[in-house]
């Protein structure tokens, strides 16, 4: 029986196919899936590939913890992220269509803080996946959030 997570493939390439259908009736119209919806999918993802527990929504700053460490999990599916506050530790995943996940980022949220654009008048500031790959080269392993291993995944 496939768990929760690994049933995230296929319902995204069902969301896709009809993404793909209303684009092809509505031409000149893009229906890509972005928002509260693909933020949702990226926080679900990280807390099973990486063992965390997620915070209630609209948590402020953070949106899960792994042990005393707070997360802030940033999912896209476009090629930079805007960030309005310094988290402590920044997870920056891109969701790709088959359903699999790019880690974009994943470090303390310090240097992307430091290296984000200016503050835009919605009080976010962006930072572009180039400049955020720069940054997790820096990053050390013992930094890094470490995912959950192959056995605690299947035994979920």
């Amino acid at each position: 029986m496939k768990t929760n997570r690994e049933k995230i493939p296929e319902l995204l390439n069902r969301l896709y196919q009809i993404v793909s259908e209303l684009e092809s009736l509505f031409p000149g119209r893009k229906f890509t899936p972005d928002g509260h919806l693909v933020g949702s999918l990226g926080e679900v993802i990280a807390a099973h590939d990486y063992d965390l527990v997620l915070l209630e929504n609209s948590t402020e700053i953070h949106d899960a913890r792994k042990g005393n460490k707070q997360i802030q999990i940033k999912a896209t599916q476009c090629k930079s992220v805007s960030i309005s506050a310094e988290p402590e530790h920044l997870l920056v995943l891109k969701l790709l269509k088959d359903g699999s996940v790019e880690e974009v980022y994943n470090g303390p949220g310090g240097p992307p803080w430091a290296n984000a654009g200016k503050l835009q008048k919605n009080g976010q500031r962006h930072i572009g996946f180039s400049r955020l790959h720069t940054l997790m080269d820096a990053v050390p392993d013992e930094e890094k959030l470490e995912r959950a291993s192959t056995h605690e995944q299947a035994g979920e």
